[in-house]
């Protein structure tokens, strides 16, 4: 290792971690000028580079598939607490906003972060494998949580709109957490084996893979103050991000976008640790960690936050839409068929990434243009 280490850590990776939480300290409730701004963006891919480190380092730890959960965990609980502060104080603008930010965590993860790891694997290994049961299972749990948490919404009748009434918020809300949680038994203890990155002899002799294979595990005090240092990048990520939210809405007014494109760009902001974990391992050949981080991301994005957003309208004014449109259907159960016919082989090429970033492409353009 290059790096001068200090407790097994370089110290880049210890430096980056105080110096983002002093940018967002600094740029936070202020207007950003040009200087700042760039402060403010350095900081955040800084931010999201640490991130991921620690995040591996927790992960060699404790083992796969725990460490994609804590990196999915910590991500998401940061951003449901940044979709509550943003509804707090967005008032009846801020309605939607949980269903575009969920449903935007929702695409990325399965389109973008997904096609983008098979892309990116496919370019350098041609065929990649993973495991169907787990991958399958996982697409099952996610299609559940988001049409009962966001198609129904559109087709039920005891509240005007596309709501929910609070009784079946509340059930949509209990359903969720079920579900998640079923979910995190089974991967974590019931079949844990079948989130295990499948064995790969040829990756596993060349020299790099081999090093990072047999490297000697951090110690339990390493791995908390990485953990611990985590968690600062993350609260750094989704802080900037949202430093950065207000001139993102005036771009989008200026240019006359759809306001569900703000909700789809800190969506894109706060997975960004996700998604340079999911292309790193797709590079490695290990493609069902890449697989692990986009569907659980996504299980985590749906099974915490509607628990979350139903307990928090207890306290908020104003309405919460989480019905999805017409055209969010299509894309979704699009999504649902393209995903079924990439993981039902357990063997992904070129092809089926490129598919699924079509798709995403798809989203991002109809989100400014619909």
């Amino acid at each position: 290792m290059t790096n001068t280490v200090v407790q097994g850590l370089p110290r880049w990776s210890l430096a980056v971690p105080p110096l983002a939480l002093v940018v967002l300290v600094l740029s936070w409730g202020r207007d950003l000028g040009v200087i700042l701004l760039i402060l403010v963006c350095a900081g955040l891919g800084a931010a999201v580079i640490a991130a991921v480190h620690h995040a591996e380092v927790v992960a060699h730890r404790v083992g796969e598939p725990f460490g994609t959960l804590i990196l999915a965990l910590a991500v998401t609980v940061i951003e449901v607490a940044l979709i509550v502060t943003l509804m707090a104080s967005g008032g009846d603008k801020a309605a939607s906003l949980a269903r575009d930010t969920v449903f935007a965590a929702v695409m990325i993860t399965c389109n973008g972060i997904l096609g983008l790891s098979l892309v990116v694997g496919s370019l350098r290994h041609h065929v990649q494998e993973f495991r169907v049961r787990a991958s399958t299972g996982v697409l099952a749990v996610m299609t559940a949580l988001v049409t009962l948490s966001l198609v129904l919404p559109t087709f039920t009748t005891s509240a005007p709109g596309p709501q929910f009434s609070t009784a079946q918020l509340a059930f949509a809300g209990v359903a969720s957490l079920v579900m998640y949680g079923v979910f995190v038994f089974v991967q974590t203890i019931r079949h844990r084996d079948y989130f295990l990155p499948v064995p790969d002899a040829e990756a596993e002799a060349e020299d790099l893979e081999s090093e990072e294979v047999h490297a000697a595990a951090p110690s339990a005090k390493v791995a908390l103050l990485s953990l611990g240092l985590l968690f600062v990048c993350l609260i750094s990520v989704v802080g900037l991000a949202k430093t950065v939210s207000p001139r993102l809405e005036s771009a989008v007014e200026s240019a006359g976008a759809p306001v569900a494109v703000v909700g789809v760009v800190i969506a894109l902001l706060v997975l960004l640790p996700e998604t340079v974990a999911a292309v790193r391992a797709a590079l490695r050949n290990r493609l069902q960690t890449s697989v692990n981080l986009a569907l659980g991301s996504a299980l985590a994005s749906i099974g915490l936050t509607i628990p979350a957003i139903a307990v928090a309208s207890i306290w908020l004014d104003g309405p919460l839409v989480l019905g999805l449109g017409g055209m969010e259907m299509v894309l979704f159960a699009l999504t649902v068929v393209t995903s079924i016919l990439t993981l039902a082989t357990g063997r992904a090429t070129l092809l089926q990434g490129a598919v699924h970033l079509m798709v995403f492409s798809a989203f991002l353009f109809l989100a400014v243009s619909p």
